[in-house]
């Protein structure tokens, strides 16, 4: 029964992979998608005030791909001359050969020659190595205008790709961790099939907020470094929360079962899981969303991280329903009797048969959550809410634009690029609910 089970699993993904590609919409969106994950991946490297290759005084230098801030020469004279990578004008060095970024500036970076909102079109000024100030040579052009302080503006829309799609990303994982754990065990449990200690039950109960104490808040400052740093030194940092969390997490459960062992504590107790999380879905659902995700950020120390939990906590409710109502039909399905008589535990009936069987409708979810999530982290960053002054977003240079309403570049450049990146996430998550619905199969 097992091997039939895993065989029409694996024909299903394989017919819903199939109908997404007929959708020539949503199959162009994923590729569109995927060209936005190359530019938030490569940002540095497209964008840079630094060379990526360049040969001063015979020395082969890569600023961009350096991990060090100083570079120490030797001269043929014997002296040493030091450079200082991020404030050094690489522009107006005599350099004998180099290789610059397709877009040679980085965001918050000015160019007080062209600052005062210039636009794409208008008189743009260089100095050059002898300290004249010249017309704009054409490959140092700011193509997209640059905003007052003289930041480049294109530069700045590449960097805020890699923020505004890890924002979504992140703040829909995190919905999605909640959303799928909270709406499963709802929906298997019910209001009657979970019974635990007081033991156990206050032990979790009290564990938890230790465990995002010291996973997350602990360790902000580490998240808020790798986000900087780069996609991987992020994960990296993220899988180490994780790990504490879940450490902590075992601990609390070891310690729930031995105080589970007391007289007082030893008496079972029915957890009414499916009231709870209904409760928890309607009190969040009554109040509306956005005023609660800026009362929270309003309050909540500036930060990317903090921006990203709380949309992720606040975001959850629709997956959790979506789960939930699968794993009502789910649960007496034959193959899950069949573990249960098998003595399976049911964390592994949950998260490794019924889980996979039931998670089809909440991708769709997730996919415009994600969407929804990027817009929120827009509207926030437009009001100057939640995301550090430094960091460039979508919405930072949209809000930027309104010191100058003439600066219509300010607005329109941003304002595409996050009605691109909503139409993807729009149309990708149409294409999943369309592939995955069992009424449109033919």
């Amino acid at each position: 029964m097992s091997g039939q089970a895993e065989i029409k699993q694996f024909n299903f993904r394989e017919y819903a992979w199939s109908q997404f590609k007929k959708n020539k919409q949503a199959y162009f969106s994923l590729w569109v998608l995927g060209f936005l994950a190359l530019v938030a991946l490569f940002a540095p490297i497209i964008a840079n005030d630094m060379p990526l290759y360049c040969n001063y005084k015979g020395h082969s230098l890569f600023p961009a791909f350096s991990f060090e801030n100083t570079y120490e020469l030797e001269m043929e004279d014997g002296s040493t001359e030091r450079i200082q990578l991020d404030i050094a004008k690489w522009k107006q060095m005599e350099l004998e050969s180099v290789i610059w970024a397709p877009v040679p500036y980085a965001p918050n970076k000015s160019d007080f020659l062209n600052a005062d909102f210039v636009a794409p079109s208008g008189e743009q000024y260089f100095q050059d190595a002898s300290g004249q100030m010249v017309e704009m040579p054409s490959r140092f052009r700011h193509r997209l205008g640059t905003n007052k302080k003289g930041e480049d503006v294109l530069s700045g829309l590449i960097h805020a790709a890699r923020i505004s799609l890890t924002i979504g990303l992140i703040a829909m994982g995190v919905a999605a961790l909640i959303g799928l754990i909270l709406g499963s065990m709802a929906g298997y449990f019910g209001d009657h099939k979970l019974i635990t200690t007081r033991g156990q039950f206050w032990a979790f109960v009290l564990g938890l907020p230790f465990a995002y104490y010291y996973g997350f808040m602990i360790r902000g400052d580490a998240l808020s470094d790798g986000i900087g740093t780069s996609g991987g030194a992020f994960l990296v940092q993220l899988l180490i929360s994780v790990a504490i969390i879940a450490v902590i997490l075992i601990v609390v459960s070891l310690l729930g079962k031995a105080l589970g062992k007391l007289p007082f504590l030893n008496t079972n107790r029915n957890i009414p899981v499916d009231s709870l999380v209904l409760r928890m879905i309607e009190i969040l659902n009554s109040i509306p969303r956005l005023i609660l995700i800026i009362s929270i950020a309003a309050i909540a120390k500036p930060s990317i991280l903090n921006l990203m939990l709380i949309i992720g906590f606040t975001s959850w409710t629709g997956i959790a329903r979506f789960t939930r109502a699968e794993f009502l039909k789910i649960r007496n399905l034959e193959y899950i009797q069949a573990g249960q008589s098998l003595g399976y535990t049911e964390s592994r009936i949950i998260f490794k048969h019924a889980l996979p069987n039931g998670v089809a409708p909440a991708l769709v979810a997730i996919a415009f959550g994600i969407a929804s999530a990027i817009l929120i982290e827009s509207s926030l960053s437009f009001l100057g809410i939640g995301v550090p002054p430094d960091v460039v977003t979508w919405g930072s240079l949209i809000n930027s634009g309104r010191e100058n309403y003439s600066a219509w570049w300010l607005v329109i450049f941003p304002g595409l690029a996050i009605s691109i990146t909503l139409a993807v996430y729009t149309l990708m998550g149409e294409g999943l609910r369309d592939a995955t619905d069992p009424k449109l199969k033919t």
